[in-house]
């Protein structure tokens, strides 16, 4: 796979990096299949999963009183600017539910990447979500391609490798 993302230009030339080891990016264990989910997003829209079928999708699960959650969103912004929307869906996922407080923070951190609120925290429980923040990754196939737990530079030309690369999983 190292050598394809090289030819195919997401990675460096002569870089022997694995993007997903690099960024400690591992398997959600315990999760067998990709959790069916639906979500309200902060506007008000119902999200269904179903409608991210053959999209890479990145979800981020954080919340607002989490501070490496904070210091990790201006750089899924960046990340989310560098790969093409019409392939990946990048969305923050929060059990929060003070709307208010919600878009104050999303307005001061000048964030243009949806906001899906886990209201039941039924979609944290199917992801296994112990910790703030983690990111789940779906391939475009709509296979688990893996989950990080803690802040990560989503920003760093190894995200970006690897968010591509699961563009390639249809």
């Amino acid at each position: 796979m190292i050598a394809m993302l090289m030819l195919a230009g997401v990675l460096p030339a002569g870089s022997a990096s694995d993007p997903a080891a690099m960024l400690k990016i591992g398997s959600v264990m315990g999760v067998d299949e990709t959790p069916v989910f639906q979500m309200r997003a902060l506007d008000g829209r119902e999200i269904d999963s179903a409608e991210l079928k053959g999209k890479v999708v990145v979800l981020n699960f954080w919340a607002t009183w989490c501070g490496p959650c904070k210091e990790e969103m201006p750089a899924l912004e960046r990340l989310r600017r560098q790969v093409d929307g019409d392939k990946v869906v990048l969305a923050a996922v929060t059990t929060d539910m003070q709307r208010d407080g919600i878009r104050a923070f999303v307005k001061q951190l000048g964030l243009n990447f949806p906001i899906w609120l886990d209201e039941d925290r039924s979609v944290s429980a199917a992801f296994l979500v112990r910790g703030l923040p983690t990111t789940v990754f779906i391939g475009a196939d709509g296979r688990l391609a893996g989950r990080a737990v803690g802040p990560r530079d989503w920003d760093s030309a190894d995200a970006v490798a690897f968010v591509k690369s699961l563009e390639g999983t249809r």
